[in-house]
């Protein structure tokens, strides 16, 4: 799985976040483009320690989440339709280009702090390395990126 801590990796999300349109529609799932572009600032704002998440996950969730933990950077895609945390559920109107300047500012700051030391721990799966991180947030935004066909 790529790393949105590769240049390479970076510059290919940044493009395809160029090619989005605000009249895309999804291959699947409820949101709109403009809701989709607000989520995916949210896991980064997490990962960089500026949004913390307010669900309350009791204990037996976050053992199952913890063996989910794997899957959030392993090399095989996300399935169509998985479920969010309702700390990332956006509903509302936003305007399209304020919120993919947005995004795009987000995942700019996310890749330059490659070389962090000291990331947070996740509320629901614990420690990430920064590989993981990388691999998480590349995963996630592709992920969104294909939903709306980019």
């Amino acid at each position: 799985m790529q790393t949105l801590f590769d240049q390479k990796a970076h510059q290919e999300i940044l493009r395809r976040l160029e090619q989005l349109t605000e009249d895309a529609t999804p291959k699947w799932g409820k949101m709109n483009v403009s809701q989709m572009v607000k989520h995916c600032q949210m896991p980064l704002l997490v990962a960089t320690g500026k949004m913390e998440l307010t669900e309350n996950v009791g204990v037996l969730k976050k053992l199952v989440l913890k063996l989910y933990k794997p899957i959030m950077y392993n090399d095989k895609p996300w399935p169509e339709s998985v479920t969010t945390s309702k700390d990332f559920l956006v509903i509302g109107t936003f305007d399209f280009e304020n919120e993919r300047a947005q995004l795009i500012a987000t995942v700019n700051d996310f890749h330059n702090k490659a070389y962090n030391i000291h990331w947070p721990h996740h509320p629901y799966f614990g420690k990430f390395s920064t590989d993981q991180w990388g691999k998480m947030q590349f995963k996630h935004l592709d992920h969104h990126l294909r939903q709306f066909g980019v």
